[in-house]
């Protein structure tokens, strides 16, 4: 049948302010990178019997990173991991409410991250803390985890918004 669902197409993304192209840039790039240093590795493995293992650090920092970035994605187009039993028998307008209540939750949540992570920046800067393979400052990877916290924040809330005019997204 032509109406039946098929799951290996590709569902439309909600109409947002600001396009949800900016994460899936970013998430291609933090990608590349983190292939790029494991391809580098392996061959510098391979041919030299050199490792350079202190890149862990960088890949660890791009897959918070991809992880956030990613959740900020799910969470604008409303295919975020969600346990459906008990919604799906709700009625059209009882899954809203239910969607409302569960992005506000997650708003809750991610606002927590923010604070908490911000704080951990802080104290990181104020203690020179500094990374174990590279001896960078450890803040300058810990900084993104709050920032992009707040980037599923504000997804959230735009979800949120378009949900209570009734847009389905």
């Amino acid at each position: 049948m032509a109406a039946d669902f098929d799951p290996t197409a590709a569902p439309s993304d909600p109409r947002t302010r600001i396009p949800l192209t900016l994460e899936r840039v970013l998430l291609a790039a933090a990608m590349a990178v983190m292939a790029l240093i494991t391809a580098g590795n392996v061959v510098t493995r391979y041919l030299t019997d050199i490792s350079f293992s202190f890149t862990e650090e960088y890949s660890v920092a791009l897959m918070v990173a991809v992880a956030m970035i990613g959740t900020a994605l799910a969470t604008a187009a409303g295919r975020h991991i969600r346990i459906g039993y008990f919604v799906d028998k709700l009625s059209p307008r009882g899954r809203r409410i239910a969607d409302i209540i569960g992005t506000a939750l997650l708003i809750l949540c991610f606002v927590l991250i923010a604070w908490y992570g911000a704080r951990m920046v802080r104290d990181e800067y104020d203690f020179e803390v500094l990374s174990p393979g590279l001896g960078h400052p450890q803040w300058l990877y810990s900084v993104w985890l709050p920032v992009l916290a707040l980037l599923v924040i504000g997804r959230a809330a735009g979800r949120i918004i378009r949900l209570w005019r009734g847009e389905n997204s």
